[in-house]
């Protein structure tokens, strides 16, 4: 099993950054993908970003693109969400993913690990 722990989130006005963080912990030795999604009030958990272990390919919603970075640093088991230019529409719970089944990283239910997610809130 692995553990994920989501840190970072808070209130900011429009326009402002976040950097979210996501510490994975656990008694494997596996090497996972990781990815970004994340859940407003009445709406279904949105894919948001991806990487692979290596940090060689990453994937990104259109909302986000050019705005959000998705990295890693693998000797810290970290992984970071960089949101630049926040709107409004950006406010949700962002809930870190790790180990996908299959190629297509979008669909929630592919991911194996989930963090409890943390509370992201952009007032204009």
């Amino acid at each position: 099993q692995v553990q994920l722990v989501e840190s970072g989130g808070g209130l900011v006005q429009a326009g402002d950054s976040l950097r979210l963080s996501c510490a994975a912990s656990g008694r494997t030795f596996s090497n996972y993908a990781m990815a970004w999604f994340r859940q407003a009030p009445g709406k279904e958990r949105e894919f948001v970003a991806a990487i692979t272990w290596s940090g060689g390919r990453t994937y990104y919603a259109d909302s986000v693109k050019g705005r959000f970075t998705i990295s890693r640093d693998n000797a810290k088991n970290t992984v970071y969400l960089q949101m630049n230019s926040l709107k409004p529409e950006d406010t949700a719970v962002y809930y870190c993913a790790a180990d996908v089944r299959g190629p297509i990283m979008a669909l929630a239910g592919r991911w194996n690990y989930w963090g409890q997610g943390t509370q992201v809130t952009v007032s204009s």
